[in-house]
């Protein structure tokens, strides 16, 4: 490879989409390309919202954690069906199929493979979804992966999208902060999973077996929503996204930190407190809070005069930005930036 050449871990993943949509064709049937949580393609009688996300073996899930605990088939099942669905959920539109391929090392035992379709069948079910599964592919590899399309219809007539939040809306979260983060925290530490309390393996499962909330989509297009997108690479890194896409500076109420860390601060004590963590409490509930993703809650911003639904928590506002600045997300702290441990979110290379 020729020095100085950009890498994808150089770019990042918003870099390299930035780089790779103006190659890629585009047809007459697409009424919504990339850019939001999901696509929209023209379809007779209507149209077709649609989405697809993979997870891989080592990089979105182990088989062995370093606390002990191993993924099961179920669990990578469930996970697939939640974080596909969510993407529809966060277009407003309702789920009603599903496509998926599995890449399996020629050892993986049959067990594993039917523990993966219940724990599909089963998220569907618990999720309040109807949806099918209606095909998919099978490969062998160095390890495994899982690729899931998702289709849904509209349900409103139209779509949410990440660019239409105003100033003097109201930014509001469904679903809880930091979770998920914390689940990946406790299972990638030394505590052995047995120590766990139940509270603290809900927040395993929280991780393993996600719970986005369905429906909250279209509840919030029915309440006028402005923009909506789905929080899965932490609620700076993605309200930034949206904050660039609508052209505004989303602003975040610090007490969101008391609004959702309760929960959270057990789980940071027990970490804090491993030798040689060098990472206090606060700190780490405010990087789950602020910068884990992969809760699948939906962020929607909406009109400041109008209602918002009760499944939804307000953390912040929509505010002009600064002449000469850039579009983003901020805490407000009274000098007009987020400050902490570990929020940046999730970038699968790497990159800020």
């Amino acid at each position: 490879m020729p020095e100085n050449q950009p890498t994808v871990a150089t770019v990042g993943e918003s870099g390299l989409l930035a780089r790779i949509f103006p190659l890629l064709p585009q047809g007459p049937a697409t009424l919504l390309g990339p850019g939001d949580d999901a696509a929209v393609v023209a379809a007779p009688g209507g149209s077709v919202v649609v989405s697809i996300d993979t997870q891989t073996q080592d990089q979105d899930f182990r088989l062995r954690w370093n606390n002990g605990y191993a993924s099961t088939g179920y669990d990578v099942g469930w996970k697939s069906a939640a974080q596909n669905l969510s993407d529809i959920n966060a277009m407003g539109a309702e789920p009603h199929s599903l496509l998926i391929s599995l890449t399996l090392p020629p050892e993986t035992p049959v067990a594993w493979v039917e523990d993966f379709a219940r724990g599909v069948h089963d998220a569907v079910r618990a999720l309040g979804a109807e949806v099918a599964v209606v095909g998919g592919d099978l490969g062998r590899g160095r390890e495994i992966s899982v690729t899931a399309t998702a289709m849904g219809r509209e349900v409103a007539g139209k779509v949410g999208l990440r660019s239409g939040a105003m100033v003097g809306d109201v930014v509001a979260v469904a679903g809880r902060l930091g979770r998920a983060a914390a689940g990946w925290s406790l299972l990638e530490s030394t505590v052995p999973v047995g120590d766990l309390t139940p509270a603290q393996r809900a927040l395993m499962d929280a991780q393993c077996r996600p719970c986005p909330p369905l429906g909250s989509g279209a509840e919030a297009l029915a309440a006028g929503a402005t923009a909506m997108m789905d929080l899965s690479d932490g609620l700076l890194k993605d309200s930034g996204r949206l904050a660039r896409a609508s052209g505004v500076t989303l602003e975040l109420d610090p007490l969101l930190l008391a609004v959702f860390g309760p929960e959270l601060r057990p789980a940071a004590e027990l970490l804090a407190a491993v030798p040689g963590s060098g990472e206090s409490a606060e700190d780490l509930v405010r990087g789950w809070v602020q910068g884990g993703g992969e809760d699948f809650c939906l962020l929607s911003t909406f009109p400041g005069n109008g209602p918002v639904p009760d499944s939804f928590t307000v953390v912040g506002s929509v505010v002009p930005t600064p002449p000469g600045q850039e579009h983003r997300s901020r805490i407000r702290d009274g000098e007009g930036h987020s400050a902490g441990h570990a929020t940046q979110g999730w970038d699968h290379f790497g990159a800020p």
